[in-house]
């Protein structure tokens, strides 16, 4: 399985194994370049976020997984079938929300889901009862969606997915709308859908933390490129390899604590923070005991060592160009 890469790549050639599968796929709008070269690896049975500033190109990138635009240059499989010469039969076991779901407003939420089940096939109607259960709607399914806020009408738009029984979930901004209270209750519903029933989601987002919370995997993406993908924690720290392992390291004599420190072969850098001490260990996280001893033998008493939590968002921020640039035109819509 490729590892996080900070140019976007995916080592390997297309296997076909994955969820989603792109190479190099380019869409431009004349001389513009919606999405320029992306590699894409998403893996089945997770829940992948695709990360990054609004107008950054994540839209585009859906829609041309679904083939509802083509892309200018590269390929994309979609549960191992090619997008768009085998558009039918990628997207019989997908559900996907492309920005806001949209329902006949005097039909109830009931109604419209029939609707679509009937195009669908008779055996899909026993899946509209649990659908609308998994997203919270049984009670207020019988209402009609011009009375929906804008969360229930998300809400009713997963369960429309779901009526295809699908293996993949494509889902753009969907936690937009919802309350906190909402939002916990779909991201429960998304980890119940990865962890027990190994569905794949990919949902696009411009929400950091909810992406840290809900994913196994993510890409960052800016100025229709994609900056870094891999799994979350080794996105947070820095990479696979990359990692920055971090002490906050509390002491009483911080004088004496850094003169200890200073030239040691455990230690790439030490310095003072509001907690103390940060340290930059030279290795990995299991020489923090060696640090530790070796400022207890100096005489240091060592009132705290914990390691660095690396969040999302710092790693954002550190990749993505966003805040020295003009802001970026909104996506075109194809």
């Amino acid at each position: 399985m490729p590892t996080q890469t900070d140019n976007g790549g995916s080592p390997g050639q297309m296997t076909g194994h994955a969820a989603i599968e792109t190479e190099g796929v380019t869409k431009r709008f004349g001389s513009r370049a919606a999405i320029d070269g992306v590699d894409l690896y998403v893996p089945r049975g997770s829940a992948f976020g695709f990360l990054g500033p609004n107008g950054a190109g994540k839209t585009t990138m859906i829609r041309m997984l679904l083939g509802l635009t083509h892309a200018s240059a590269g390929s994309m499989r979609v549960l191992g079938h090619p997008v768009p010469s085998e558009r039918g039969q990628a997207l019989r076991r997908v559900g996907a929300i492309v920005e806001e779901p949209r329902f006949h407003p005097n039909l109830s939420g009931r109604e419209n889901l029939r609707i679509v089940a009937a195009v669908r096939g008779p055996e899909v109607q026993a899946r509209i009862a649990p659908a609308l259960a998994r997203v919270g709607l049984s009670e207020r399914a019988d209402e009609k969606v011009k009375k929906y806020s804008l969360g229930m009408r998300q809400r009713l738009g997963v369960a429309r997915c779901l009526l295809a029984d699908p293996l993949l979930l494509i889902l753009d901004e969907p936690t937009n709308g919802l309350d906190p209270g909402g939002i916990q209750e779909f991201r429960e519903m998304i980890r119940a859908m990865v962890e027990q029933e190994n569905r794949t989601v990919f949902l696009s987002s411009h929400l950091l933390d909810e992406v840290e919370k809900i994913c196994d995997h993510a890409a960052i993406v800016d100025r229709g490129k994609v900056i870094a993908q891999g799994p979350i924690a080794e996105l947070a720290s820095g990479g696979a390899g990359g990692a920055r392992n971090e002490l906050i390291v509390g002491v009483d004599d911080v004088e004496l604590a850094l003169g200890t420190l200073e030239g040691s072969e455990l230690v790439r850098e030490a310095r003072r923070s509001d907690e103390g001490l940060r340290v930059l260990l030279s290795g990995d996280i299991e020489s923090a005991a060696q640090v530790n001893a070796s400022l207890v033998r100096a005489g240091v008493a060592v009132r705290r060592l914990e390691p660095v939590r690396h969040s999302l968002e710092q790693r954002f921020l550190e990749v993505t160009s966003r805040l020295d640039a003009p802001v970026a035109q909104e996506e075109v819509r194809a």
